[in-house]
């Protein structure tokens, strides 16, 4: 119902001030450009879904691959002592754990073509276990909150952006993203583990977590001690290397086992095809109110009110001027990513703001884009206290961004 009511607040919105600015300002081209949004922001839509249809084709068949070689379920025995508590609602040797666990590492890698196949393939397991089809389960929005926090290690197209402006060292924002996205994550799933009344103090759960504290550090620790040049290097032989990787490793284990690898890759890719089919009017829908509510001008006005509020409340300037980079991130991932370049051109990327606009872009993840494509996947209508927690998860991004800026910077 929370989706129904900013889809429909997209569109009157749009309208309201698109006939203010004809009777009052004049303004007789606004509802071509809304028109045209529309027209445009489909086509786009489309093409997203076009893009997916490959790589969903391609990682549905490669999954398949691995549930029947068994690799997934090594990954879900590894892993079950942490995830197991997170989703105790799915059964400990569930495919789907193994497919949450792959996704979430490609999404810490920042490797998101490999994520979102992923991704839907985890939905569309959690939907077989959901005994109310359209109604969201406990899991799947402990899950969607685990995306929306964007929990990221490696931020390779972040700092390729800086690279492209430069930045004087492009890595630099490195560490004050992996530092707020993983505030970001922690605050979002003890908030939803507390919602749904999971043990948030488990001493298997705060062993994990002091585990994966000690780890970042240590990788904390040796990405800082490297030079900008071997780090890009590093970050992205890294992330080839664990992608082509598990490729190697569910083919090997599936001809080990004597499986028909090449049949068992057609049956799971066929379902990638229909899955992306089930998808597009989902992402039409949320693509074009998101594109007209901006044509409109009112992301203009509500990104500059909160930021006229801010400088009202006494909040560094400095800070203010990377604002608008927070604000569109949770509807749009591409408009995140145009803010945060301007900021860059206009103040400079290696000023404070530059690097917070980088730091906020990087804290979180596209809250609205990510429920229209993993609940829309499998037909989720109601999606319950998804949206409002991801939001939360979203806020609590950008608090720890600027923080982490201000460490830094």
């Amino acid at each position: 119902m929370v989706l129904n009511y900013i889809w429909i607040a997209f569109f009157l919105v749009a309208f309201v001030i698109a006939l203010i600015k004809l009777i009052v300002f004049g303004d007789t081209a606004i509802f071509r450009l809304l028109a045209e949004s529309t027209f445009n922001s489909s086509q786009l839509a489309f093409t997203i879904a076009l893009g997916l249809t490959g790589m969903m084709t391609l990682w549905m068949g490669l999954l398949n691959v691995g549930e029947k070689s068994g690799a997934v379920g090594f990954i879900c025995r590894i892993l079950n002592p942490l995830f197991g508590r997170l989703f105790p609602q799915i059964p400990r040797e569930h495919p789907a754990l193994g497919e949450i666990v792959m996704n979430f590492t490609a999404n810490m890698l920042g490797i998101g073509n490999a994520a979102t196949p992923m991704g839907l393939k985890a939905m569309n397991s959690m939907q077989e276990l959901n005994p109310e089809k359209d109604k969201a389960s406990n899991s799947q929005i402990m899950f969607l909150v685990l995306n929306t926090a964007g929990f990221t290690v490696l931020p390779v197209t972040i700092m390729m952006l800086r690279a492209q402006q430069h930045a004087a060292n492009p890595t630099d924002v490195f560490i004050p993203i992996l530092l707020a996205s993983f505030f970001s994550a922690f605050a979002g799933v003890t908030l939803v583990a507390l919602r749904q009344r999971i043990k948030i103090f488990d001493p298997v759960l705060m062993a994990w977590a002091l585990g994966i504290a000690a780890f970042l550090s240590a990788l904390v620790y040796y990405f800082h001690s490297l030079s900008p040049q071997k780090l890009a290097i590093v970050s992205g032989l890294i992330g080839n290397i664990i992608i082509i990787g598990i490729m190697t490793w569910f083919i090997t284990a599936a001809a080990i086992k004597k499986i028909n690898v090449f049949d068992t890759f057609i049956q799971g890719a066929k379902t990638g095809f229909e899955t992306v089919i089930k998808l597009i009017p989902y992402l039409v829908a949320f693509i074009v109110g998101i594109s007209i509510f901006r044509a409109s001008g009112a992301m203009d006005y509500l990104t500059n009110g909160i930021a006229w509020l801010f400088q009202t409340i006494g909040i560094d300037p400095e800070i203010v001027k990377a604002v608008p980079t927070a604000l569109l991130k949770p509807f749009s991932g591409s408009g995140a990513s145009s803010m945060s370049i301007n900021t860059m051109q206009t103040s400079g990327a290696d000023s404070f703001a530059g690097r917070l606009a980088c730091v906020f872009q990087g804290s979180s993840d596209t809250t609205f884009y990510i429920v229209a494509l993993y609940f829309g996947s499998v037909g989720i209508k109601n999606t319950r206290y998804a949206i409002p927690f991801g939001l939360v998860t979203d806020l609590f991004g950008f608090i720890a961004a600027v923080f982490a800026a201000k460490l830094f910077f």
